[in-house]
């Protein structure tokens, strides 16, 4: 017999639990991209130490260093090749992600997916628009809009790691829906806004390679003798290939990632599904290619990236008075929760959606911090708008972090100052009064019964084992 509990536990509306095995594969997530965070942060920390100690010369020589192949147009910098190349990386996860989300997960359902989909366009836009606002008058850094739209989970996650927080798992879904949305805008942002030197020539050349790993991908297990690790030797070289001429073409090569991640199938086949069927391809990728993402590729990223010279006190206060400075600061601060809290009321205010009421508007407001925080992508973007060795790039940065530090910061205040009922929540999930292995939360009247028949491996590719391969 279900326990009552003493709070609503609405399991509809906006920050709703949704559903037991989307709790369990988001948590499972937010766990791995704990240690990836933490990491970097400290690389981050570690190459503003660098950059502004004596030693500064040889850390910049280092990021400046350049080795590869001119001809294929690989010639890049230690700097160029984390961020266009190792960042590739974190993109293919995020493509794969995306595609879980909206193929097996939550997002399938329209319903759903409205009200993250809303906030995170919301969070994109507004803060663009107050940047827009602040560098008005000087058309030479208008550049730099998209540089405060972007939102760091890793960073994010290392925050909640590292405050301790109790997020309930509603929360968490919706903070990591948010930034899987947030990443498909900054990727698609880079490719149409930040593509410079077209080279059709090479794209179209892109899609031989690129469909050849589609094809492969999807049939893998008629290719592979349903050997996934034979995928994997296979489906890299090629991936590789596309990444190269996508970056020959003139678009960032991040977008080459995406495209390769949404390739790869994220349900089984119908007949191969079952406790015999083996690991699905895109649970192989992620469980090995997560750990390079966020145990190497981005905080080497970071590393490279994050180094600039402040220049002491007298540099910081130049430029944080920046107009661009004063733009990114303000623009992922407080246009990403306005533009994300916002977004969210105006939607229970035009239809029928209420925010749960286990919840407040608060809760909200400090995931919406939480998203302010930029970082990855953000640092990024800067480098695309801005010559990196010139001082506008320099104070872009400057903005970045300073903006990721304070969101960190008030974000980690208000959340900490909800822990007792976060705790009270965390408890209310844990009760399975029936012993059926499915908290009594998740078995409510209402609720998907075949969400409730199991607990599923939250590292599983399809959570229902449904039957198609998309």
């Amino acid at each position: 017999m279900q326990k009552p509990s003493s709070q609503p536990t609405s399991t509809s509306g906006v920050l709703g639990r949704g559903t037991y095995s989307e709790s369990l594969r988001i948590g499972a997530i937010l766990r791995k991209e704990t240690v990836g965070g933490i990491l970097l942060v400290i690389t981050a920390a570690a190459a503003i130490i660098w950059a502004n100690s004596p030693a500064a010369d040889s850390y910049f020589a280092l990021r400046d260093f350049t080795f590869g192949y001119e001809p294929w147009h690989l010639e890049l910098s230690l700097g160029a090749w984390a961020a266009d190349g190792l960042l590739a990386i974190f993109f293919f996860l995020v493509g794969l992600e995306l595609k879980r989300e909206f193929v097996a997960g939550d997002l399938r359902s329209p319903a759903k997916a409205i009200v993250p989909v809303a906030a995170a366009v919301g969070g994109v836009i507004v803060p663009a628009l107050v940047y827009v606002a602040i560098n008005l008058a000087s058309p030479d850094t208008l550049r730099g809009w998209a540089i405060p739209t972007a939102t760091d989970i890793a960073f994010a996650v290392a925050v909640l790691a590292i405050v301790g927080s109790h997020l309930p798992a509603a929360l968490r879904i919706f903070l990591l829906t948010l930034a899987v949305v947030d990443d498909l805008l900054a990727i698609t942002i880079i490719a149409v806004f930040y593509s410079d030197d077209l080279s059709v020539t090479p794209l179209l050349l892109a899609l031989i390679p690129l469909a050849l790993y589609t094809v492969l991908a999807q049939k893998y297990r008629q290719f592979f003798h349903l050997k996934p690790a034979a995928a994997w030797f296979i489906l890299l070289p090629i991936g590789f290939v596309v990444w190269a001429l996508v970056h020959a073409g003139g678009i960032h090569a991040t977008v080459a990632g995406v495209l390769l991640g949404f390739a790869v199938p994220v349900l089984h086949r119908k007949g191969t599904a079952g406790p015999d069927a083996g690991p699905g391809l895109a649970e192989l990728f992620e469980h090995r290619v997560r750990p390079l993402s966020a145990g190497f590729a981005v905080p080497v990223f970071a590393f490279f990236s994050a180094g600039v010279t402040v220049g002491g006190w007298t540099g910081f206060v130049s430029a944080i008075t920046d107009p661009v400075t004063l733009g990114i600061v303000l623009g992922l601060v407080a246009g990403k929760p306005i533009g994300i809290v916002g977004t969210t009321w105006l939607l229970t205010k035009l239809t029928r959606v209420n925010l749960d009421p286990a919840l407040r508007w608060m809760d909200l407001v400090g995931v919406a911090l939480l998203a302010g925080i930029g970082f990855t992508v953000s640092l990024l973007i800067a480098d695309l708008s801005f010559t990196p060795d010139g001082s506008t790039n320099d104070h872009a940065k400057v903005g970045v972090l300073t903006a990721s530090l304070l969101a960190a910061l008030i974000a980690s205040i208000l959340l900490r100052a909800r822990n007792r009922r976060y705790r009270a929540i965390e408890a209310e999930e844990r009760v399975d009064a029936d012993h059926d292995g499915i908290p009594d939360v998740y078995q409510e009247p209402g609720r998907e019964s075949a969400e409730t028949v199991t607990a599923p491996d939250p590292d599983a590719d399809t959570p229902g084992n449904r039957p198609g391969t998309r």
